[in-house]
């Protein structure tokens, strides 16, 4: 019987605090569960942490969730008001764009800074239909952590039958080289050697294979290349502002 009375409590708890939660979520608006900034992630966790609380422990107050639900809400749509009104505090507690690609390289010492791999970034261009790194003049990390991508001019997309021209088939290029190491299979499969692949890099003055931070090619043979040290010597890119 008891078992039977938390239950009801716990089902009348759900029906009475979801609603409540889809009213403060459409209140703080379409920010809170679109981009997500840190702030906003910050407060999705604790929402979540109150109400588990509430639903799973029958002893929870359940005013006191109703009570600090609103208060969430409350909070997140005042901060996000300073924030629009205040950008410098805004900056202090969120991230910054940080350009990661430039000209086709990628820029290692910031893909480091920001913890991201070479696979991710390649996972990322993918997903932007980008399957070759050489067709990117820009690519940044945003504050949400996604990537956006400004391609090439002579890679931008046009209506081929507006131009009245055959489509070629597009490149797809594999990585050889990843922090130094060669991958043999890549290369197996045209037919390459590391032989080829040395006297490539040397045709581009590169004698350390460890110089090399990540590498490419494609169906036409065409090697391409983001050193390590690509930008070390050089000003950081213009700073990108949100």
């Amino acid at each position: 019987m008891e078992l039977l009375k938390e239950l009801l409590v716990v089902t009348g708890r759900i029906l009475t605090i979801i609603p409540l939660m889809l009213f403060m979520t459409l209140y703080m608006g379409k920010r809170s569960i679109g981009e997500l900034p840190i702030f906003d992630f910050l407060v999705t966790i604790a929402f979540g942490s109150v109400v588990g609380a509430d639903i799973a422990d029958p002893s929870v107050s359940h005013i006191h969730t109703a009570i600090a639900i609103v208060l969430f809400g409350l909070f997140q749509r005042s901060v996000s008001i300073v924030l629009i009104k205040h950008r410098k505090l805004g900056h202090l507690i969120t991230f910054s764009p940080t350009i990661i690609i430039l000209d086709g390289k990628l820029i290692s010492k910031n893909l480091k800074k920001q913890r991201y791999s070479i696979n991710n970034i390649l996972q990322m261009l993918r997903e932007k239909d980008v399957f070759n790194i050489k067709d990117v003049h820009l690519g940044i990390i945003e504050a949400n952590g996604r990537l956006s991508v400004l391609k090439k001019p002579n890679k931008s997309m046009v209506t081929i039958e507006d131009l009245n021209l055959t489509q070629n088939v597009p490149s797809i290029s594999y990585p050889v080289i990843i922090e130094g190491k060669i991958y043999n299979d890549i290369l197996n499969k045209f037919n390459l050697n590391e032989n080829w692949l040395h006297q490539q890099l040397l045709s581009l003055n590169i004698t350390n294979i460890n110089e090399v931070f990540f590498a490419t090619i494609n169906e036409k043979m065409e090697l391409h290349i983001s050193l390590k040290n690509f930008m070390n010597d050089q000003s950081d890119p213009l700073p990108i502002y949100h």
